[in-house]
C-alpha cells in the first residue's frame, strides 16, 4: 500500500525551477510534519527541508532563500518549491510522513 507518492521531477538547465509534490490518502496526513530529503549517487540521504501541521518552515542552510515548502491541506499535498537549481542539486528526492517513505522522484539539474 501506497502511502506517499511524489512527482515533479525532471531534467532542467541550471538556474531552472521545479515544484515536487508529496500527495497522501492517509487520514493522518494533516496532522504531522512532513519533511523533504534527497540523496545524489553515492552519498547519505540528507534532510533538506520541514514542515509542521501549523506551517511552520525549517530549512537546511543549501538550500535556504531558494527552496520552499509548503502544504496543501485540503489536498493532502505538500510541494517544494525549488529555484535557482544548480547541478549539485542533481539527486532523487523524497518526502517523509511519520516513518513512512515515498519512492522518490528525480531531479538532474543539467545543461
Amino acid at each position: 500500500q501506497v502511502q506517499l507518492v511524489e512527482s515533479g521531477g525532471g531534467l532542467v538547465q541550471p538556474g531552472g525551477s521545479l515544484r515536487l509534490s508529496c500527495a497522501s490518502s492517509r487520514s493522518d496526513f494533516n496532522i504531522y510534519a512532513v519533511s523533504w530529503y534527497r540523496q545524489a549517487p553515492g552519498k547519505q540521504r540528507e534532510l533538506l527541508a520541514a514542515i509542521t501541521s501549523g506551517g511552520i518552515t525549517n530549512y537546511v542552510d543549501s538550500v535556504k532563500g531558494r527552496f520552499t515548502i509548503s502544504r496543501d491541506n485540503a489536498k493532502n499535498t505538500v510541494y517544494l518549491q525549488m529555484n535557482s537549481l544548480k547541478p549539485e542539486d542533481t539527486a532523487v528526492y523524497y518526502c517523509k510522513h511519520r516513518y513512512y517513505w515515498g519512492q522518490g522522484t528525480q531531479v538532474t539539474v543539467s545543461s
